[in-house]
């Protein structure tokens, strides 16, 4: 078992998972997380608490957040917020097709790091260096994909929850439409595609759970035997673990755990 807890850079943003160490802080208290650029201010919106899973690598939390950490905090949102209207403004003058998706501030060394998206590679150069002057630090400019844009922004997926990206998901892996066939999804780009105008991350994670039922489950058009007499396979239900069958006796159709029908496991019950 680990101590584990979860914090969030900004309302209801992404959350990001940290060993507490000998700190033991509530919910809503600031905390210093450790990054690449150095310890930022977060919210705790999980307190530690004790969880069953082996979970390693987790970053240390560097402490409580003080009153002095807290203002510069405040005072990064508030140039993150100046950054974001002068860019805007500054892409309007250069009449560059580019996009503002978010930005980062480091207080302590003034470095500003704005993403953005757009339709083709952009020459910016000249607006590095007019928001340079405008911000009065060095900036640096990162072009996003479809992907790490929904990320980055967050939103609703059409399942009515938020975004994975957005919310547990750590990497992007390869997605392909072979893995809408296999879990017998209609290949319309409407229906697998996401907030980024990609496929689904979501055909990646359940398609293992696919594999596994094709593997175990008779196919369709196989006869079986159930506990209610003989039939055959005319659909399957995976999230279910369910083999739906019409029953030779009556045509009828039910539903029946794929335990029950499937001929490995009888086997294994006759031995």
């Amino acid at each position: 078992m680990v101590m584990m807890c979860a914090v969030t850079f900004q309302p209801q943003g992404r959350l990001y998972y940290a060993d507490p160490g000998e700190l033991r802080p509530a919910v809503g208290d600031h905390v210093l997380y450790p990054t690449a650029e150095g310890d930022e201010v977060a919210q705790v919106t999980w307190a530690p608490e004790w969880v069953d899973d082996d979970i390693g690598g987790l970053p240390t939390l560097s402490g409580l957040a003080g009153a002095d950490d807290v203002a510069a905090a405040t005072a990064s949102r508030k140039h993150r917020a100046a950054a974001r209207v002068a860019a805007r403004k500054l892409i309007r003058e250069h009449d560059l097709p580019m996009k503002i998706a978010g930005i980062d501030h480091q207080p302590a060394t003034g470095h500003t790091t704005l993403y953005f998206t757009a339709p083709h590679r952009v020459d910016f150069r000249g607006l590095v260096r007019d928001l340079a002057a405008t911000l009065k630090g060095r900036v640096e400019l990162r072009q996003l994909g479809a992907r790490d844009e929904a990320r980055l922004t967050g939103g609703l997926g059409s399942c009515g929850r938020e975004l994975c990206c957005s919310t547990f998901l750590v990497d992007f892996e390869p997605v392909s439409v072979r893995m809408a066939r296999d879990q017998d999804l209609p290949v319309n780009p409407m229906r697998i595609s996401g907030a980024c105008g990609k496929l689904m991350c979501c055909l990646k994670y359940e398609h293992p759970l696919y594999q596994d039922f094709a593997e175990k489950a008779p196919a369709m058009g196989s006869d079986v035997d159930t506990d209610e007499g003989p039939g055959t396979v005319v659909g399957h239900n995976v999230p279910g673990e369910q083999v739906v069958v019409r029953m030779a006796a009556d045509g009828r159709k039910t539903a029946c755990a794929l335990a029950s029908v499937c001929g490995s496991r009888k086997a294994y019950e006759s031995r």
